[in-house]
């Protein structure tokens, strides 16, 4: 399928939609296009958009949880939300946080909030994130859901040059069978993955 001069095809397994790999965004790109957010704690839109993802994943921590803020960006509000909220969090950015020690432990949570969309190895990555959440962890996804392919030409989170994954429901319920995960989705384009306890 093409679009806009752009080369999507679809997973056959998990319906993921992903751009051709030789038209992926290198890092400079990336980075540029990361920079010009302006997302603060002081926008409240913004803070109640991550509310969304925040909230259930709050009614689902033990009090004093051991978080990872995977892909915080430049402005880790969500991390800041949380942290409000009595947990810890580390943060995590390949661009923005480099700390290669942060991968080096396990945690009770990890948060993606708008990330898993410009993972370039998905798989990988999956596979990453789950070795890094400890067992009865919780996995907290917030990511634009594609529906129908008629709507894909004009949907807008297609457009961000950065987008290069696109996961329907079904291929995030996918994903949390290859894992073991159970998942759960408590508000429009969230997703909750709970990873089982030593013995479950």
């Amino acid at each position: 399928m093409s679009v806009g001069g752009r080369d999507y095809q679809r997973c056959d397994g998990c319906e993921a939609t992903f751009l051709d790999p030789a038209q992926r965004p290198d890092a400079v790109q990336e980075r540029a296009e990361y920079e010009q957010h302006q997302n603060t704690p002081d926008d409240p839109g913004y803070v109640a958009f991550l509310k969304r993802v925040a909230d259930p994943l709050l009614d689902r921590l033990a009090p004093g949880s051991q978080g990872l803020d995977y892909g915080c960006g430049p402005g880790p509000v969500l991390a800041q939300m949380l942290r409000a909220a009595g947990h810890g969090v580390t943060l995590y950015d390949p661009f923005f946080h480099p700390d290669p020690h942060a991968l080096d432990t396990r945690y009770g949570f990890i948060t993606c909030t708008e990330v898993i969309e410009h993972f370039h190895a998905p798989a990988h990555e999956f596979m990453r994130l789950d070795a890094l959440l400890q067992p009865g962890g919780w996995l907290a996804l917030m990511t634009g859901f594609q529906t129908d392919d008629t709507r894909f030409a004009q949907w807008h989170y297609r457009r961000d040059p950065t987008h290069v994954v696109f996961y329907r429901e079904a291929t995030l319920a996918h994903i949390a069978r290859r894992h073991g995960w159970r998942m759960e989705v408590p508000a429009r384009n969230v997703a909750l993955m709970h990873k089982p306890g030593v013995g479950a």
